[in-house]
């Protein structure tokens, strides 16, 4: 009998980033903001801890947020499974500093055992993008 998948929401998202992600992800500190099928924005908070010289947020904190809101995206769509990342191509567009980020990820294509997804980070609160990455992840 097929197993029926728990309904997503909110809340069960932001529990799987406790549950299944490493403690310095966590550490992040992001925020579930908003679902749909297929699609999750997640709050990047302002921190110091991710700032590099000059205040702006450090690249590597935005390629693991992005990488992030993709895997409960990826959720959002087809439930709990798992998957790991084969791909991320990432372009940074502009420095972010000041402001939290809002990270919006979106499955482009599920398929059996691949899905690939884009993702935009912007500016929380000018709305300015300023990285932008594509993703594929290997369904195990």
């Amino acid at each position: 009998m097929p197993h029926s998948p728990s309904p997503v929401s909110v809340q069960s998202l932001q529990d799987l980033l406790s549950a299944w992600f490493a403690p310095w992800v966590q550490g992040l500190g992001m925020q579930v903001e908003s679902f749909a099928d297929g699609e999750v924005t997640l709050r990047l908070p302002q921190s110091d801890q991710l700032a590099r010289v000059g205040g702006m947020l450090c690249g590597q904190a935005m390629m693991s947020a992005a990488d992030t809101a993709m895997v409960l995206a990826i959720v959002s769509q087809l439930g709990e499974r798992h998957m790991t990342t084969v791909q991320q191509n990432t372009s940074f567009l502009k420095p972010i500093s000041g402001q939290d980020a809002r990270v919006t990820a979106r499955v482009v294509r599920a398929g059996k055992n691949l899905v690939f997804g884009e993702i935009d980070i912007s500016g929380a609160t000018d709305g300015r993008s300023v990285c932008r990455a594509s993703t594929t992840y290997a369904l195990l």
